[in-house]
């Protein structure tokens, strides 16, 4: 098994860390690579004009490895919500149409189409949660269902609320067989989990650095299947065309779009900072492989719940949820300050939705899983 990577990050040994879902420690590596880019930028006369493009493809190269993706294939954008934003001005749901989306799913995915539906004349179907847990099995019967036909399902592929995961493949070819598309929320998976877009085919599949790939805010990756690669950008930018550039006379010289997921790049992609910050993430992910980081994260996790349970809390089926992300309930409702109780004794985790999100990742180990449930168990014996 692949061992815990602790040593790699600035974690003091009395901090039980399981928070990865809301945001991840930068690694130490990860770290000078910023403090790297800050200096290049407080001496810009002595950067390499060539560096930022450089830079730029070695991040989107990196972020397309953990999806099994063509470079050509990924856009760097700012966040999810912009890769959406960006989907949502190439695809346009036809109307009369749905649009399927989760209940309590992220805003990301969601809140673009909402705003659409009343001028574009398609529908917004919210999937209810499932009492059984299992939301494939939802989103299946919502595709299925008659009356409206279903043009697109955005969702994200593990529930940020709950962790439960949703199995791509098998929402990809119920959507495939209504002639409908697929949008993926890959926030919480990728590097994670095996999302191949050569194998499940989605038409998008977004995801930023800041959580489980070890990078900072303001960095994101959109795939985008060939098929869509003719659309216009949300932004108008030099490098989206083949012809404008600052060196050359004219200025104009062809307008036309460059013919791969690089004309739906972000304005400001230059940010060579945050994306070589972004590139050594991804390339740690990678080099861990997604295989062993989630065998590691699914025996933390499991060492989680059979603590857990013993304290009284309440645990989805280990079948119906991501490896990585464990979500515990309460019978009479999450004791109120939970997680700051916790953090006060140096274990974190995230109240969502009236569930407790514990996130392990591989700078975590088993004493870390052993310090979080005995704070767990204190806390939660104080609130009885």
């Amino acid at each position: 098994m692949l061992p815990s990577q602790r040593h790699l990050f600035d974690l003091p040994r009395e901090v039980a860390y399981l928070n990865a879902a809301a945001w991840s420690p930068l690694p130490l590596a990860v770290q000078e690579a910023g403090r790297m880019g800050v200096g290049r930028k407080g001496r810009p006369w002595e950067i390499d004009p060539a560096l930022p493009g450089r830079v730029i493809e070695r991040a989107r190269a990196a972020a397309a490895a953990l999806i099994g993706a063509a470079a050509e294939d990924v856009a760097v954008v700012s966040s999810v919500g912009y890769g959406v934003a960006s989907a949502a001005k190439v695809f346009a749901p036809p109307a009369g149409s749905r649009v399927v989306v989760l209940e309590d799913d992220h805003s990301s995915p969601v809140l673009e189409w909402m705003v659409r539906a009343p001028a574009q004349g398609f529908t917004v179907d919210t999937v209810k949660r499932p009492s059984d847990g299992d939301w494939t099995a939802a989103v299946e019967a919502a595709i299925a269902k008659p009356g409206a036909p279903v043009s697109l399902a955005s969702i994200s592929n593990v529930h940020w609320s709950d962790g439960s995961a949703l199995d791509m493949d098998r929402i990809a070819a119920a959507l495939k067989a209504k002639g409908a598309a697929l949008l993926i929320d890959a926030t919480h998976g990728a590097g994670m989990m095996d999302l191949d877009v050569k194998r499940i085919d989605p038409d998008f599949l977004i995801f930023p650095t800041y959580k489980w790939v070890l990078g900072p805010y303001g960095r994101a990756f959109a795939y985008v299947a060939k098929r869509w690669q003719r659309g216009v950008p949300l932004e108008q930018t030099a490098f989206g065309r083949k012809g404008v550039a600052a060196e050359r006379v004219p200025y104009f010289a062809d307008l036309s779009y460059v013919d791969s997921a690089r004309r739906y790049d972000m304005g400001e992609r230059d940010h060579f900072v945050g994306l070589e910050m972004a590139a050594v993430g991804l390339e740690m992910m990678a080099g861990w492989t997604q295989p062993a980081i989630a065998e590691r994260c699914a025996m933390l996790t499991a060492r989680l719940e059979d603590g857990l349970a013993a304290a009284g809390a309440l645990l989805p089926k280990r079948s119906l949820r991501a490896p990585h992300v464990l979500c515990v309930s309460f019978a009479g409702g999450m004791p109120a300050g939970l997680a700051e109780a916790l953090g006060a004794q140096g274990a974190y985790a995230a109240p969502r939705l009236g569930r407790l999100r514990i996130s392990p990742h591989v700078y975590n180990d088993e004493e870390d899983v052993d310090r979080f449930v005995a704070a767990f168990a204190r806390v939660v014996k104080r609130a009885a």
